[in-house]
C-alpha cells in the first residue's frame, strides 16, 4: 500500500512510529481487559471482548489503536489508567470520529494526574479507518498528522 496521511486533532500530542491494531467498531474499554482488571494478568493484555470479532484474543499492549470510539461502562476511563498502571496500556489511540466522554475522561486524567500520555488524535475521518489494517506501519507526528503505509 502507498503511504497515505491524515490530519486529525491532535488532543494528547507526540510523536510515535508503530504498528496498527484496528477496530472498525466502538471499542469496548471494559469488556476488553477483563483477564487484566479481575485476574491481576501483567505479562500481556489480551481482548476479552468476544463481541469485538477483530480483536478478540489479540494482544493490545503497546498497540496503536485504531477505532471509531471507545463505549461502555464509566469505568472504561479507569480502566485505561489501570492497563497503563500495569505496563499494559496503549501507545496511542487514534479516532476516526469525535473522541467520546469515556475515552477522554481516561486519558486526559491519566496524562494529568499521573504524567502517563497515550498520544491521541480523533476526527481523522473515516477514510482512515477504511485504510488502515492491523499490523499497518503508523507515524504519528505532534501537529494531528498521521501517515499509514
Amino acid at each position: 500500500m502507498a503511504k497515505k496521511t491524515f490530519k486529525g486533532r491532535p488532543l494528547l500530542p507526540g510523536k510515535l512510529e508503530g504498528k496498527a491494531l484496528v477496530s472498525h467498531q466502538a471499542f469496548n474499554t471494559s469488556a476488553s481487559y477483563l483477564e487484566n482488571m479481575f485476574a491481576g494478568r501483567t505479562d500481556s493484555a489480551p481482548c476479552t471482548d468476544p463481541a469485538n470479532k477483530e480483536l478478540y484474543g489479540k494482544d493490545m499492549s503497546g498497540a496503536i489503536l485504531c477505532t471509531t470510539q471507545t463505549v461502555g461502562s464509566t469505568m472504561g476511563a479507569g480502566c485505561i489508567m489501570g492497563m497503563n498502571d500495569l505496563g499494559v496500556g496503549f501507545k496511542a489511540m487514534l479516532f476516526s470520529s469525535h473522541i467520546d466522554s469515556i475515552a477522554a475522561a481516561g486519558l486526559f486524567m491519566d496524562d494529568i494526574w499521573n504524567g502517563r500520555r497515550i498520544f491521541t488524535i480523533d476526527n481523522l475521518g473515516d477514510e482512515f479507518l477504511e485504510a488502515v489494517k492491523t499490523g499497518d506501519q503508523i507515524s504519528i507526528k505532534e501537529d494531528g498528522s498521521v501517515e499509514v503505509g
